[in-house]
């Protein structure tokens, strides 16, 4: 096994080590000894996990959409593990809103808990930053074998820095400990993510688009 496999399989379970304690600290405690607080609907917790989880449910999608595309092992794996990863943490963050009993949608346009909702309407289904446009999801579905591989590298690759983005703005402005670390959790598997799926893009001469 390669050196860039082992790491593979490290982050991945590093990411399951991060899913399961996110999960057991938010059934038991905050983390800090005191009891779980609840934020209100305007909270960036309650943002983050609104805009994340439907920001999740286009990587999971896109990700079966190559497996059904592809034969190559590496990508399917990749793909495979990024959308029960995804899968697993929207079911948390949607999870959380029931728990908080706060709405799963808002009025409020998409990145309003991070300051950014004055920004352009997104166009072509790509509601967030590094979300894939309905035409962007449409060519992946008419590829096959390595162009529909770089297409899904590419588009993951933009997926996951928007990702990271917001993440990065939950470990900033979000309050609950447990949501915290798993918005840490995202940053850091996510950047691991981006890293392999360049050194895959350019195994097969390509790059990512930005």
């Amino acid at each position: 096994m390669s050196g860039r496999s082992l790491g593979w399989v490290a982050g991945t379970a590093a990411a399951v080590l991060v899913a399961a304690g996110a999960i057991t600290y938010a059934v038991a405690q905050d983390g800090d000894g005191s009891a779980p607080r609840t934020p209100d609907a305007t909270s960036a917790d309650a943002g983050f996990a609104r805009d994340m989880a439907v920001h999740h449910q286009q990587a999971v999608e896109m990700s079966y959409i190559v497996r059904d595309r592809t034969k190559d092992e590496e990508v399917r794996r990749l793909a495979y593990d990024i959308a029960q990863t995804q899968a697993n943490q929207r079911g948390m963050l949607l999870g959380w809103l029931d728990l908080w009993r706060l709405p799963k949608v808002s009025a409020d346009p998409p990145m309003t808990w991070m300051g950014m909702g004055d920004m352009p309407p997104g166009k072509d289904g790509a509601l967030m930053p590094g979300m894939a446009t309905n035409t962007e999801l449409k060519k992946l579905r008419s590829l096959d074998g390595k162009q529909a591989e770089v297409l899904y590298l590419q588009l993951m690759t933009e997926h996951h820095k928007g990702g990271v983005h917001m993440a990065e703005g939950c470990v900033d402005k979000c309050t609950v400990g447990v949501e915290k670390r798993l918005a840490q959790g995202m940053v850091e598997a996510q950047q691991s993510e981006i890293e392999l799926m360049a050194g895959m893009l350019k195994e097969r001469g390509a790059r990512p688009r930005s």
